[in-house]
């Protein structure tokens, strides 16, 4: 499956292990929620980048006491219609402060991608190389954005104030004692 993240289609390094397979020592691996969990205190000790799929029928929080030490969380989009890992990655970046890798995968339609990328995702896993195109053209599209959200990227409005441009737009008060 084609992984594109910073605008480039590029190799996964984590390697998926299943729920009763050995984890490999020293290669980046991804397990599933439950493995995770069931194994955290031997996992925590490994030299290697560690990864969670995590799914979206799950509590964030369930997965919260381990973010220092993970290096990805993949989150599942089960099907078009099913948006909840999008709150998912916003809670993992306002509320919880993960800054690792955030990747999205399952369901990752070309027409999300924007609405993917200001929830706070880096990383894509389509499932079409066509897909993955696009994807990784569209990451560099767009540059200036209204509304605030997961990303750290600065609203136009926040930016504006934060430069004290002579343009600046002004407060909703300036405009009523104006």
């Amino acid at each position: 499956m084609p992984l594109v993240k910073a605008g480039h289609i590029v190799e996964d390094r984590f390697v998926r292990v299943l729920d009763d397979a050995p984890v490999p020592e020293g290669a980046a691996v991804v397990l599933p929620a439950a493995r995770l969990l069931a194994d955290a205190r031997e996992l925590v000790l490994r030299q290697a980048p560690t990864g969670v799929i995590w799914p979206n029928d799950r509590k964030v929080a369930e997965l919260a006491p381990y973010l220092d030490w993970i290096s990805l969380v993949a989150l599942v989009f089960p099907n078009f219609r099913d948006g909840r890992a999008y709150s998912q990655a916003r809670l993992l970046r306002e509320r919880y402060a993960f800054r690792g890798e955030l990747r999205a995968t399952g369901q990752v339609l070309r027409d999300q991608l924007l609405f993917l990328q200001r929830a706070g995702f880096d990383g894509f896993e389509v499932t079409k190389e066509a897909d993955a195109a696009a994807f990784a053209e569209a990451v560099r599209r767009y540059s200036v954005f209204y509304q605030p959200t997961g990303d750290g990227r600065a609203s136009t409005l926040t930016a504006r104030r934060a430069s004290g441009a002579a343009g600046a737009v002004p407060s909703r008060r300036e405009y009523v004692a104006g």
